[in-house]
């Protein structure tokens, strides 16, 4: 008559955590489906997301581009100028409302106030993706057809989609007061200046997380019927906290309310899936050693432990051929990632 008599191993602690190597920490995910070699899988969130398309490109899947560099423009510049870094030119995606927005931006069902930034130099800056143009704009016509070009391969990007893995970030954003408009960065860390008057400090609750998303996926199933999506939680901490509170009960608050949102989502969402990197990463089992020694940048051995379990949940690649380990110089150059929230630290030097 007990209850936890048939259950599988992996129900137990002390059989699949504290009674395997850290290494073959292996919690696959429920309802995983097949990623098919050729299947174009985009990619979104925060600054853990982009390691997911590289992982996908070091174990032979092709990495779907919608925006890609113009002819002629050099690796390095392409590079400087996250050409690559995620599927399209949107930068970082931190926050569940923020690619709600970006998905109505794209279509022309949602037109924010809020143009520009102007930088010291005078250059203009788009404050929805205010670190894709290094020297900024010359003015806001430049700037606004630059968006529109964008934008436009953000709607190819979602109605060709095979398979789109969104990495929830952070509870805490920006906003424009003016309409509610979610702005990746502070104003005043990269250009403009903050103005409380004009901007506001919103940190989500999980249930705001979970709405926006189910909101977000019911327009991109509109537009795309045949697309699945994974989601994971970004095991990366809070750089800063504008929060009043210490920033590790800022950080404690923000992925478990990201956490719990994602499960909600995929219960009220069959065709999405929540993936474990968080709790790869972050597991008691690992005792911290997959961060660096700032406690926060996940370390090239933490990023093939995640990939490796994801591989092997979403592809059928022989085992020899997922994720060899080491990554390669694009997992030990950690520092082409591109995280804007790290313009915060930059911002105060």
């Amino acid at each position: 008559m007990n209850p936890y008599a048939d259950l599988p191993a992996e129900r137990f602690w002390r059989k699949v955590v504290a009674g395997v190597p850290p290494f073959a920490l292996a919690p696959g995910p429920s309802g995983a489906f097949s990623i098919a070699p050729g299947a174009r899988v985009a990619t979104a969130g925060s600054c853990f997301a982009q390691h997911v398309s590289r992982a996908l490109t070091e174990a032979g899947f092709g990495r779907y581009l919608a925006e890609a560099a113009p002819e002629g423009l050099s690796a390095e510049d392409a590079e400087a100028r996250q050409y690559g870094v995620y599927s399209a030119r949107y930068g970082n995606v931190y926050t569940a409302r923020q690619l709600l927005q970006l998905f109505d931006r794209a279509y022309g069902t949602y037109q924010p106030e809020l143009v520009a930034w102007t930088r010291p130099d005078g250059r203009r800056v788009d404050p929805f993706r205010p670190a894709v143009e290094p020297a900024g704009y010359a003015d806001d016509a430049t700037l606004l057809a630059a968006r529109a070009e964008h934008l436009a391969a953000v709607r190819r990007m979602f109605e060709e989609l095979d398979v789109f893995v969104f990495t929830l970030g952070l509870t805490e954003g920006w906003e424009h007061r003016a309409d509610g408009a979610v702005l990746p960065v502070a104003p005043g860390v990269i250009a403009d200046g903050f103005d409380p008057a004009r901007y506001a400090f919103v940190n989500a609750r999980a249930g705001a997380v979970r709405d926006d998303m189910l909101a977000f996926l019911a327009r991109l199933f509109a537009v795309n019927a045949r697309a699945r999506v994974i989601l994971t939680v970004s095991p990366v901490p809070l750089i800063a906290s504008y929060a009043d509170r210490h920033v590790l009960v800022s950080n404690a608050y923000s992925k478990a309310a990201l956490r719990v949102a994602a499960e909600e989502i995929v219960e009220a969402e069959p065709r999405a899936v929540y993936f474990p990197a968080y709790e790869i990463v972050t597991s008691t089992a690992n005792a911290g050693r997959y961060y660096a020694d700032d406690l926060r940048s996940v370390t090239p051995e933490g990023v093939a432990h995640v990939m490796r379990v994801f591989l092997a949940a979403f592809t059928d690649a022989p085992p020899l051929t997922r994720v060899p380990h080491p990554l390669g110089l694009e997992y030990a150059r950690a520092a082409t990632v591109v995280c804007d929230e790290e313009a915060i630290e930059r911002s105060l030097v």
